[in-house]
């Protein structure tokens, strides 16, 4: 695995939302270690609520009570959780990932908006597609990508135009990601122009209003 992909993984960070499933070849330890709400006395349903992490980075975990999860990667959470499992039942198999991991595109893009990403993982350029892509008044050469990490949020500027783009940090968005595309000066320029006809033609309409009024009368 590259530098780069390994920086890309996602880590995982206070309030994020996770989906840890536990199987082992025990009914009883996975009755115990899932939340599980029963139907009948032959089947039951997983409750797909998710595990909050909190400030400190832990989740309140079924027996083993809290677990620090915060600053891992999924495989490293699995394998910690695994390894703590081990002392309580044999061979655990651990599903986990994330239930809210999303980006938010914004700006200049077709679909503007906050958008789920199931596999964990989303280039910049996948996500301005998901949004539709840009634009024709997208400022291609200054895209804005704001990131929080543990309470410290950074942003980045981002050059499409240039290959270096594949080789950022930020090429791989991680979750809550937030991505601002900013319009060309062209488009503030036709904005600006259209603001400055609305009070003429709001003066024009009240005085049509009143010379009609007038005619009316007469």
């Amino acid at each position: 695995m590259t530098k780069l992909l390994e920086d890309s993984e996602p880590r995982i960070q206070p309030n994020d939302l996770l989906n840890i499933r536990v199987n082992t070849i025990s009914a009883e330890s996975n009755t115990l270690f899932n939340n599980i709400s029963y139907t009948n006395s032959n089947n039951y349903d997983l409750i797909k609520s998710g595990y909050r992490v909190d400030k400190a980075g832990e989740i309140s975990f079924p027996v083993l009570g809290q677990v620090k999860l915060g600053g891992l990667t999924v495989e490293e959470a699995k394998v910690k959780l695994v390894k703590i499992l081990s002392d309580y039942t044999k061979n655990p198999v651990v599903n986990l990932d994330f239930i809210n991991f999303k980006v938010t595109v914004i700006g200049e893009v077709l679909r503007p908006g906050t958008y789920t990403v199931n596999d964990e993982s989303i280039t910049l350029l996948g996500a301005l597609g998901l949004a539709g892509d840009m634009t024709p008044y997208a400022k291609r050469n200054n895209v804005l990508i704001v990131r929080e990490t543990n309470g410290v949020r950074t942003t980045e500027r981002i050059n499409l135009n240039s290959s270096e783009i594949f080789e950022s940090k930020y090429y791989y968005l991680k979750q809550n990601d937030i991505v601002y595309v900013e319009p060309e000066k062209a488009k503030l320029l036709q904005t600006d122009q259209n603001n400055r006809f609305i009070p003429i033609i709001a003066a024009s309409m009240s005085v049509i209003a009143v010379v009609v009024s007038i005619l009316l009368r007469n």
